[in-house]
């Protein structure tokens, strides 16, 4: 269902409230420059720090601007099962094809508590997920026998994963234990290329809010089985994949959109702060490898 170089999008602050017009630029900017899908409100997207009516309203801007050139895989979310519940069915109402489902975060539920709420979100709504695995953040661990058994008892609800675990073997526990169609998605840039050659379908990116064309080039290789063009693409790409993560994210990658835009600020939220001067640096240095100033 989903495949290729598919960003999770930052959201502009300006002068502490969202700044639509720069997020409208922003939608524009990576369809023009071949990402595949977009993802609004995810942990780039500092979703956590949104209000529920900002968080639909970034949704929306997102569905409206792309106006069906690609879709949209709403960030849906939550540590409470009920809110994730209302976003993924505002999501589904506005028009997105997908919610993007984090692990509960904090609460550090079982696996057989992870099974009960991604049970009752697919008993309780319409929209396809694709579930979202990064252990760093949330504590809690979808295991991959718990995504096996989720999407073969659901296999019209859960379409993906994006895995930002680390462990490349799961891409092919999921493969051997799903036999339908499933996108894997990469949750970690730098792991985009081997993760692909394990059965990777591409990557739910963060380097891509700053290098969409290179990103999309370089997925592109790799569907051609190009290795040759897509290890040096990578190697382009590969300083600036770990630069977005030399301090909190996406205070980085803000940082970088405001070198490659002027329309961008790298305004956050606390508790997240700008970076600093060796952060900076390395994300400069990153940017200028990649060609990108």
């Amino acid at each position: 269902m989903f495949s290729g170089s598919i960003p999770a999008l930052v959201t502009p602050f300006r002068d502490g409230a969202f700044d639509e017009r720069a997020f409208r630029q922003l939608v524009e900017w990576q369809i023009e420059n071949g990402s595949s899908g977009l993802v609004p409100c995810g942990t780039t997207g500092e979703a956590s720090t949104l209000s529920n009516a900002e968080h639909h309203r970034v949704i929306e801007v997102c569905i409206e601007q792309a106006a069906g050139r690609v879709p949209i895989i709403a960030g849906c979310g939550s540590n409470d099962t009920m809110n994730a519940r209302l976003h993924l069915n505002f999501s589904k109402k506005s028009g997105a094809v997908a919610g993007l489902c984090v692990a509960p975060y904090y609460n550090r539920p079982s696996q057989a508590g992870l099974i009960a709420h991604y049970s009752f979100l697919a008993e309780n709504t319409d929209l396809p997920i694709v579930l979202y695995n990064v252990p760093g953040r949330t504590v809690s661990d979808l295991k991959p026998e718990t995504v096996i058994e989720l999407v073969n008892r659901y296999p019209k609800t859960f379409v993906g994963i994006k895995d930002a675990s680390g462990d490349l073997s799961r891409v092919t526990d999921h493969r051997m234990g799903i036999h339908h169609a499933f996108a894997q998605l990469s949750g970690d840039d730098e792991l985009w290329l081997p993760h692909s050659a394990a059965g990777g379908k591409g990557c739910i990116s963060v380097t891509a809010n700053v290098a969409p064309k290179l990103c999309s080039d370089f997925q592109a290789a790799i569907a051609a089985n190009d290795l040759t063009l897509a290890r040096e693409l990578n190697d382009k790409l590969y300083p600036l994949h770990y630069a977005m993560f030399a301090d909190a994210s996406p205070a980085p990658c803000k940082y970088a959109l405001s070198r490659v835009h002027d329309w961008m600020t790298d305004d956050l939220r606390l508790p997240l702060v700008k970076v600093g001067d060796a952060v900076k640096k390395q994300v400069d240095e990153a940017l200028e490898n990649a060609g990108l100033v």
